[in-house]
């Protein structure tokens, strides 16, 4: 059998909510009686914090009369009473002044970004940077750097600039290298990666029909130049000791676990990818994650993206006591800037 939510329910879970946010920890009646000025008794208070619990929107983390929300009661403070405060306009000007300085290339945008994002919220930052697949090819280049080895660097239409070395075991000539420049820059100008690929594909099949060695291995060449990268370099954190400082991180082998998802960073690509796909904000709280790792953590996202459409996410991890109300309008307001000033690159 569910019990209803009435609105003294409410009122008493969303006072127990701020209060642990601001303190961490456990609330208990007496204090929300006195300091929330509701006109209940702190025995009403108790009464109704039994029925939270029951319930599982609190839960009572010692034998003490305080109780401290669960994820569950995190999610219906989120969705149901959650107040957002607006960035002020000396917070958007702060802001947006941290990318004064920028060249504009994506990946600069980014890092600003992420250091924006810890700065502001005090917790840690984290970005990642457009998968590759996402991307619209702009231009290439083969720079000879010595015998067996080739300098590419991949422009995408986002802007965004990527520089790989390979080792092609052979000497392939510059006019080789050059002829191979331009004619993709020629006919792969526009297309998704994913299209490229796949032409590179099917003209490496013709040349091997054509037995046609050299144009086989400028064809694999390309291909590898376009490769997927590991997403997990493509994150990037800022802020990581803002989090690791809360005192519900004091337990050093939650600390240690936490700084393992930071160092390897799989698990925060699967939510950032989420989040990608999802589009607009995203909160993830607790064990929503689907990663045990980061329990006790929320996370809150938003996507950036330009005309091309979505091409990444960004946002803030930190304890599921965090003021969502003073972190979602940070996240939301800094993808909406990294976003224009992208299109701006873009255009």
């Amino acid at each position: 059998m569910t019990i209803s939510m009435n609105e003294r329910s409410r009122k008493i879970l969303e006072a127990i909510v701020e209060d642990y946010i601001a303190s961490a920890e456990p609330v208990g009646s007496k204090s929300v009686s006195c300091r929330h000025q509701m006109g209940l008794s702190p025995a009403t208070v108790r009464n109704v914090m039994a029925d939270l619990e029951g319930m599982g929107y609190l839960a009572s983390p010692h034998a003490s009369a305080g109780r401290i929300p669960t994820d569950k009661g995190y999610r219906f403070y989120v969705d149901t009473l959650l107040q957002l405060r607006p960035l002020k306009a000396e917070e958007r000007e702060r802001i947006e002044r941290q990318y004064a300085s920028s060249d504009r290339r994506i990946d600069e945008v980014l890092r600003e970004a992420v250091k924006s994002l810890s700065r502001l919220s005090r917790y840690a930052g984290i970005v990642m940077a457009p998968r590759i697949e996402a991307t619209v090819f702009r231009h290439i280049d083969f720079v000879p750097l010595a015998p067996g080895r080739v300098l590419v660097i991949f422009v995408s239409r986002s802007g965004e600039v990527q520089n790989k070395i390979i080792e092609t075991g052979i000497n392939l000539p510059a006019a080789t290298l050059e002829q191979m420049t331009n004619y993709l820059n020629r006919v792969m100008n526009g297309l998704p990666l994913d299209t490229v690929r796949e032409k590179i594909a099917v003209e490496m099949a013709q040349a091997k029909m054509e037995h046609d060695d050299l144009q086989q291995r400028v064809l694999a060449l390309s291909g590898q130049a376009l490769a997927g990268e590991d997403e997990n370099a493509r994150v990037y954190i800022e802020g990581t000791s803002n989090i690791l400082d809360q005192p519900e991180f004091a337990d050093v082998e939650r600390m240690r676990q936490l700084y393992r998802v930071f160092e390897q960073k799989s698990q925060l690509v699967d939510l950032l990818d989420r989040s990608r796909r999802a589009h607009g904000i995203q909160i993830f709280i607790g064990n929503e994650t689907s990663h045990s790792a980061i329990a006790g953590c929320s996370l809150v996202t938003a996507t950036y993206e330009t005309r091309e459409g979505t091409i990444g996410s960004l946002g803030v991890i930190g304890p599921s006591r965090m003021p969502y109300g003073q972190v979602i309008p940070i996240v939301d307001y800094t993808a909406r800037i990294v976003s224009q000033l992208l299109e701006e690159e873009y255009q």
